[in-house]
């Protein structure tokens, strides 16, 4: 059987360069290595208050997005989360079989409920569950995630496990695939927290869409160490740690060559090389990305395609589960 590669990102806001290099960038790769399913996971964004007309645009261009990085639909099936019900329907029948205990110890639902409050929706706390839907019921094999869902893809793991001992043999339990460098690519204002689409400041992450002249502005007011000197050392110099990673990734060139190019100079100089390495990665980027933009009805027709081979493969699936599970007619 060939391997089966799924992932997906949720089409809340702007894409940053942590999406690209921690997942759009490797995926451009792994689509030479195995079979992908890659989803715009809409289902997941509504876990959290979004704005309808905004969610939907958002939805075409991470779509969009997905083909302006490289992703080929003629190798890879693209879809939208929701157009397939039968994600929905087997996150419901995996809950059945799903602890409480277990989904309370997320990490991520436990620091976003402690932000949220008493305002936690019963959909972020069953988050990890549709997520193992998502992956199980294509017969995934690999799943590349970032360092921060690990956690899940355990849970669907021991969800598959616990489906085919009580019900027989009927799911795969996926491997785990994370990149070794740039899993985790940190904001450019705080060096200890994630960077994120969602951060209070703009400062905090470079978008995929973001111009020459804001790249330059935000890369300059990046934060540095208060020790100086262009070197990689995560626990000692964090912040140019990062930023390293970043150039590293935008450029081609290893930390090691960047760090002999920039040896005796100053930040000031390191920030404006790394600014121009960004604006040459995302430019070609930012012009596909505007050519699918401009033609709904060349991605309409993807997306379309996409759905049809998901669907056809969701629905056989879904069988299976109910005939073993014993419901339905």
């Amino acid at each position: 059987m060939t391997d089966l590669l799924f992932s997906g990102v949720q089409p809340t806001n702007n894409l940053h360069i942590g999406n690209y290099i921690g997942a759009l960038k490797q995926w451009t790769e792994l689509q030479h290595r195995y079979h992908c399913m890659f989803c715009v996971v809409d289902l997941h964004a509504i876990t959290v208050p979004q704005d309808p007309a905004l969610l939907k645009k958002n939805i075409l261009d991470i779509a969009a997005t997905y083909l302006a990085v490289g992703i080929d639909p003629k190798r890879c099936t693209l879809f939208i989360q929701s157009e397939v019900p039968e994600h929905a329907e087997l996150a419901w029948l995996l809950s059945t079989i799903a602890k409480t205990g277990e989904l309370e110890r997320m990490t991520q639902f436990k620091d976003k409920s402690v932000k949220r409050g008493e305002n936690v929706s019963l959909g972020l706390f069953s988050y990890p569950v549709l997520m193992a839907a998502d992956i199980l019921l294509y017969d995934t094999t690999v799943v590349p995630v970032g360092d921060d869902q690990t956690q899940h893809l355990e849970l669907a793991r021991v969800l598959a496990t616990r489906f085919n001992s009580q019900f027989g043999e009927t799911f795969i339990a996926p491997q785990t695939l994370v990149q070794k460098t740039g899993a985790r690519i940190m904001g450019l204002d705080d060096p200890s927290v994630k960077m994120s689409k969602s951060a209070a400041s703009t400062y905090n992450f470079i978008s995929i869409a973001d111009d020459a002249d804001t790249i330059r502005k935000k890369c300059l007011k990046a934060v540095t160490d208060t020790e100086g000197g262009v070197a990689y050392d995560v626990m000692k110099k964090p912040a140019i740690s990062n930023l390293l990673t970043i150039y590293h990734h935008a450029s081609g060139i290893s930390i090691a060559d960047i760090e002999k190019e920039y040896a005796g100079k100053g930040y000031g100089e390191f920030k404006k090389g790394l600014a121009e390495a960004l604006i040459t990665m995302l430019s070609p980027i930012q012009k596909k990305l505007s050519e699918y933009t401009s033609d709904p009805a060349e991605l309409k027709k993807i997306l379309d395609a996409g759905c049809r081979t998901a669907r056809e493969q969701a629905e056989k699936k879904i069988k299976i589960v109910k005939e073993k599970m014993g419901i339905g007619r």
